[in-house]
C-alpha cells in the first residue's frame, strides 16, 4: 500500500511540475501573440514611414525637373521671340525699301535718277535684313530634359525586406596588440551594400582559447563603428587576454557575432606588497601616501593590546614588550618590514626574465621619493641605491634639490628636468635597467648590470605619496630608444 502512495505520489509531483510547464508555455505563447501584434503594428508602421519618405523625395524629383523644364521653355521661348521681333521689323524695312527701289526704277526724270539710285544703294548697305542671322539662336529640341526610370523602376521592383547581415570575419594576421593598443580588423563574408554599422563588444580574461560562456567581467560594448576596423586606447592589460567579437546592422536589424576571438595581451602586472612596507607608508593596492604616525600608532596599540600602555617605565616599555608589528612576517617569502630611515615598499611580483615596464607617478611635493628594483634580500635597514642589492632614481626635495641615479652607495647627478611621472624598463636578461620621462618617453638613465637574483619593484617615499601605474607593455617608443641606445649606454651607466 505504501509503495503504492509513494508512487501515486511521484506521479502527482511529475504531473504537478507538467502543469506548471504548460502554464508557464501558455503564458509565453500568449504574450508572443501580444508582441507579434506590436512588431506587426510597428514594422508596419515603419514601412508606410519608407514608403512615404519614398514618395516625398521622389515628389521633390519631379518639382525639381519640373521646373527645369519650365525654366528651360522660358529661356527659349524669350530667345525664339525676340529673334522673331527682329526678323519681323527687318522684313518690314526690307519691303519699304523695296517698294521704293521700283517706283524709283519706273520714273522718268533722268535728272533725279542717279541721286535716288545713290540714296537706295546706300540704304540696301545698311538695311538690317543684311545683318540679319538666318539661324534660329536655340533650338525646339527638348529631348535632353527627357528621363528613363527603366533601371530605377527595376531596383523599385526588386525591393525587399531588409536580410539579415552575416557575421562577420575578423581578422587576425591584420590584427595588433601594441603600446597598450589593440587594433581589431574585420570583413565581411559577402558583398553587403545594406551594412549601416558594425558593434564591437571585448572583455578580459585570464583564461587562452575560446571565450567561455560565464566570465567575471562582462563584455564592453563599443557602438557606431563605420570602418571595418576599431583601435582600443588606453586599455590597461591587468589580465593576460582579451576576448573580442563583432557584428554587422543595418538599418533595421543586427546580424549573428562574429566568431569570437581570444588575443594575447602581455603585460606587467603587480600590486605593492604591503607586509614588506615601512610602518610610516600607508599602502592602498598601487598608491602609497607617508604617514608620520603610523609607527607611533601602532606601536600605541599594540601596547594597550598588551596593557602595557599605563606606564612608560622601563619595565613596559616597547623594547621590553611584545615585538613590534614590523617584525610581522610577510606573506611572501618571510621577510620582514622594512624600518629606521628606510621607507621602502616592494612590489609582490618577481621579476626573473623578459621585458617588464611601469609608471609611477609621486607628488611634487614629497620630500624624497625613489624607484627602482631590488633584490629580495635587501636588507630591512638598507635604503635604495645604497647597496650593491638595488638600483634606483632618486629625487631630494628637502633642503637641497637634487635628481640623481643611485647604485652600491654611489651616486650620478642627472642632467634633466625632473618629471612627475616615471617609467621604468626593466631587461632582466640583457641586463638593462632604463628610466624614461613618461610623458616625452625621454631616457633619463640607464643602469648596465648582471643580475645575479630575481628582482623587485621598489619603492621609497618619504613625506609625500606616489601612485604606481601596472598592467602596460613596453611603448614602442622605448624599444626603439633602447635599440639606438648602446652609443650613449656608457655614459649613462657609469656612476660616481
Amino acid at each position: 500500500m505504501e509503495d503504492q502512495r509513494e508512487a501515486l505520489r511521484k506521479i502527482i509531483t511529475t504531473l504537478a511540475v507538467k502543469n506548471e510547464e504548460i502554464q508557464s508555455f501558455i503564458y509565453s505563447l500568449k504574450q508572443m501573440l501580444l508582441n507579434v501584434e506590436a512588431n506587426s503594428a510597428k514594422v508596419q508602421e515603419d514601412l508606410e514611414a519608407e514608403f512615404q519618405s519614398l514618395f516625398s523625395l521622389l515628389e521633390e524629383l519631379k518639382e525639381g525637373m519640373l521646373m527645369k523644364i519650365k525654366q528651360d521653355r522660358a529661356s527659349r521661348t524669350y530667345e525664339l521671340q525676340n529673334q522673331l521681333a527682329a526678323c519681323t521689323r527687318a522684313l518690314e524695312s526690307s519691303e519699304e525699301l523695296l517698294e521704293t527701289a521700283n517706283q524709283t526704277l519706273q520714273a522718268t526724270d533722268s535728272e533725279d535718277f542717279p541721286q535716288a539710285a545713290k540714296q537706295i544703294k546706300d540704304s540696301v548697305t545698311m538695311a538690317p535684313a543684311f545683318r540679319l542671322s538666318l539661324k534660329a539662336k536655340v533650338s525646339d529640341n527638348m529631348s535632353h530634359l527627357m528621363v528613363d526610370f527603366a533601371q530605377e523602376r527595376r531596383m523599385l521592383q526588386a525591393l525587399k525586406f531588409l536580410p539579415v547581415p552575416s557575421a562577420p570575419v575578423i581578422d587576425l594576421a591584420e590584427s595588433l596588440v601594441a603600446d597598450n593598443c589593440v587594433t581589431l580588423v574585420w570583413r565581411m563574408p559577402d558583398e553587403d551594400s545594406k551594412i549601416d554599422h558594425y558593434v564591437l563588444e571585448y572583455r578580459r580574461t585570464n583564461f587562452e582559447g575560446p571565450p567561455r560562456l560565464k566570465e567575471d567581467h562582462p563584455w564592453m560594448v563599443v557602438e557606431g563603428i563605420r570602418q571595418t576596423e576599431y583601435t582600443l586606447t588606453s586599455l590597461k592589460f591587468d589580465m593576460k587576454y582579451m576576448n573580442f567579437r563583432v557584428k554587422a546592422c543595418n538599418k533595421a536589424v543586427a546580424g549573428e557575432f562574429s566568431e569570437p576571438v581570444t588575443l594575447e595581451t602581455p603585460a606587467f602586472m603587480y600590486r605593492l606588497d604591503a607586509s614588506t612596507s615601512h610602518q610610516n607608508l600607508r599602502v592602498d593596492d598601487l598608491s602609497v601616501e607617508w604617514d608620520a604616525m603610523g609607527g607611533k600608532v601602532q606601536d600605541i596599540k599594540a601596547r594597550e593590546k598588551d596593557g602595557k600602555g599605563r606606564t612608560a617605565s622601563p619595565v613596559n616599555s616597547p623594547a621590553r614588550g611584545t615585538p613590534s608589528p614590523k617584525r610581522m612576517p610577510s606573506g611572501r617569502g618571510g621577510r620582514d618590514r622594512f624600518t629606521a630611515e628606510s621607507y621602502t615598499v616592494l612590489g609582490d611580483t618577481l621579476i626573473d626574465g623578459g621585458e617588464h615596464y611601469w609608471e609611477v607617478r609621486y607628488e611634487p611635493d614629497s620630500k624624497a621619493f625613489g624607484v627602482g628594483v631590488a633584490y629580495r634580500s635587501l636588507g630591512r635597514f638598507e635604503q635604495l641605491g645604497k647597496t650593491a642589492a638595488s638600483w634606483c632614481l632618486h629625487i631630494n626635495n628637502w633642503l637641497q634639490v637634487s635628481f640623481t641615479a643611485k647604485h652600491a652607495n654611489k651616486a650620478k647627478v642627472l642632467d634633466a628636468p625632473v618629471p612627475d611621472c616615471l617609467g621604468v624598463h626593466c631587461d632582466f636578461h640583457q641586463g638593462l635597467l632604463s628610466f624614461y620621462n613618461a610623458r616625452t618617453k625621454q631616457l633619463l638613465h640607464t643602469f648596465k648590470a648582471k643580475f645575479t637574483q630575481p628582482l623587485l619593484p621598489a619603492f621609497t617615499v618619504w613625506c609625500g605619496s606616489f601612485q604606481v601605474t601596472t598592467g602596460l607593455q613596453v611603448p614602442s617608443s622605448v624599444r626603439c630608444l633602447q635599440k639606438r641606445g648602446s652609443a650613449t649606454s656608457s655614459s649613462n651607466t657609469s656612476l660616481t
